[in-house]
């Protein structure tokens, strides 16, 4: 195994020695071709990267400071995404009138104003300004932005950081306004939507008490009241009932004593046994003192029963006292009052009788009326609710609204305190002494990599182009026939010298023709902003 190594080592060493011979040979024959075709190119190359105009770029740092009033506090009516409010604001600040007013103010891109070309100013200054975001990453939470970069190109660093700041000061007026026109907007939509809703709300609440005044006693809300009346109203009715019989039976119970009076021949004087004797003056009022408290127990002070019964015992105490004398003088006393009290305790018992009939009359037509709202009560539930519905959700909405108008007008008030969410130039703008394009260094070793691949490519293509043999080894590889002899090349005098005058006159005009190239590319790129921005696409 060793010994083929070695073996292959020795083929190899010869095959490269060749490789080398001929590259050394064909740079002796065509070194003056490479020189040419790698000079002019790397000399065009070289004049338009130096002559191109060099432009700076100043960047400021602007800061996301969040609202100040906590949130719990106040809740914000600006609720858009920081990144779409920021794009938002580009759009205003990238606007044509916006950028031609700052063209024209620090006097940007004389040579495209002479030439009247104000659209392409416009485009031009709009990728000239660049916007990047910071953001910063939390685990389990949504990158969020806070700050951004703005940053403009252009020839002067001085203007340039002038025209940054200006852009950066915009934002930050911009942002403001956005802001507070939004709160404002808010507030005062939510104001309007108010007073509709108040003006709907009064009308539907006028609906809603003209119904109630309209059917009030039949309302659902009453249906229990109106219940418990009619109980009430069932139990005085009994007892109005009970009290009527209870009085016709007094009534004719004094209708039959009247009668025995009237037909009695003693009614002017009987004897001790007689109906005067029947019931005497203390008894009777006794008597109407038990019946008295029995009905307060049961009934107020302005009911008929307990009128009447106060009436008798007035009239009872009003009577002289009945004489000590004997038992006819008694009667013969007693027999004028005794009928008089007959005739008026039967007046009063038929004035009972007709109060509680008229009573009875009214308890039964406020029966009649309780029963038929009871019965209306479902029907006018159903038109209830339909009148209540729009009222109550029309009511949630004006109370939601009015809280919502609060905190849109504290929001608005935030907002033009200043004490939302701002922005705030943390790093401004200075001017900067490193160019931002074009990389000359990137295009200088870019020209002379494809500059000497352009010199290398015309030494191997002329190499292939030419036939001719420029060695014996040649020959004796390209025929099998022996060479005998090599004669070498006899140069004389005369050939020297028209190769001399042949060397003088290719150099002068090489040196013309790089001359006029290194013109021609500093009239090309001197100036030549659009060349750079060309070059510049990959960020350079």
């Amino acid at each position: 195994m060793r010994d083929d190594l070695k073996r292959h080592a020795e083929e190899d060493e010869p095959q490269k020695g060749v490789g080398v011979e001929r590259l050394r040979s064909a740079w002796g024959r065509r070194k003056w071709l490479a020189v040419l075709v790698f000079v002019v190119p790397f000399v065009a190359a070289v004049s338009l990267i130096f002559s191109l105009p060099t432009f700076y770029r100043s960047t400021a740092l602007v800061l996301v400071d969040r609202q100040q009033v906590p949130e719990a506090f106040v809740h914000p009516t600006v609720t858009s995404e920081l990144e779409t409010r920021l794009n938002t604001i580009s759009q205003e600040i990238l606007s044509r009138s916006r950028l031609e007013a700052l063209v024209t103010r620090f006097g940007l891109y004389p040579g495209l104003r002479k030439q009247g070309q104000n659209e392409e100013i416009v485009e031009r200054m709009r990728k000239d300004i660049k916007l990047e975001l910071r953001t910063t990453d939390t685990k389990g939470r949504p990158s969020a932005t806070i700050a951004f970069a703005l940053s403009y190109r252009g020839p002067d660093p001085q203007t340039v950081a002038l025209v940054t700041n200006t852009l950066a000061s915009f934002y930050i007026e911009e942002n403001l306004k956005v802001r507070e026109r939004q709160a404002t907007g808010t507030a005062e939509f939510l104001k309007v939507q108010l007073a509709q809703t108040r003006k709907r709300l009064d009308e539907l609440e006028a609906r809603v008490s003209e119904f109630r005044k309209r059917y009030l006693g039949e309302l659902p809300q009453q249906m229990q009241a109106n219940m418990a009346t009619l109980e009430s109203l069932n139990t005085q009715l009994r007892v109005t009932s009970d009290n009527q019989m209870r009085a016709a039976e007094r009534r004719d119970s004094l209708s039959a004593l009247l009668a025995e009076a009237a037909s009695s021949p003693q009614a002017c004087g009987g004897p001790a046994g007689g109906p005067a004797a029947a019931e005497p003056r203390a008894m009777r009022l006794a008597r109407l003192r038990q019946e008295l408290a029995s009905a307060l127990s049961r009934y107020t002070e302005q009911h008929p029963t307990v009128v009447r019964l106060k009436a008798e015992i007035t009239a009872t105490e009003r009577e002289p006292a009945e004489p000590a004398g004997g038992t006819q003088g008694a009667a013969a006393g007693l027999s004028n009052p005794y009928v008089f009290r007959l005739r008026e305790t039967f007046s009063a018992a038929e004035s009972e009788a007709k109060v509680l009939k008229v009573e009875e009359q009214r308890l039964r037509g406020a029966i009649a009326a309780y029963q038929a709202r009871l019965e209306n009560t479902p029907k006018r539930e159903q038109e209830y609710q339909e009148v209540s519905r729009d009222y109550e959700s029309t009511k949630q909405l004006y109370e939601s609204l009015g809280k919502r108008h609060e905190e849109a007008q504290l929001a608005e008030s935030m907002e033009q305190r200043q004490k939302g969410e701002q922005f705030r130039i943390l790093e401004p703008a200075i001017p900067s002494q490193i160019p931002a394009a074009p990389n000359r260094l990137k295009l200088f070793i870019v020209s002379l990599v494809l500059s000497l691949g352009l010199a290398g490519g015309a030494l191997m293509v002329a190499e292939m182009l030419d036939t001719s043999f420029h060695s014996v080894n040649e020959l004796r590889e390209f025929s099998i026939v022996p060479v005998l002899v090599s004669i070498p090349r006899i140069v004389t005098d005369a050939d020297r010298q028209r190769q001399q005058q042949r060397f003088r006159v290719v150099a002068v005009g090489t040196l013309l023709g790089l001359v006029l190239i290194v013109g021609v590319s500093y009239f090309i790129a001197h100036g030549n902003e659009q060349l750079v921005q060309f070059l510049a696409r990959d960020g350079s």
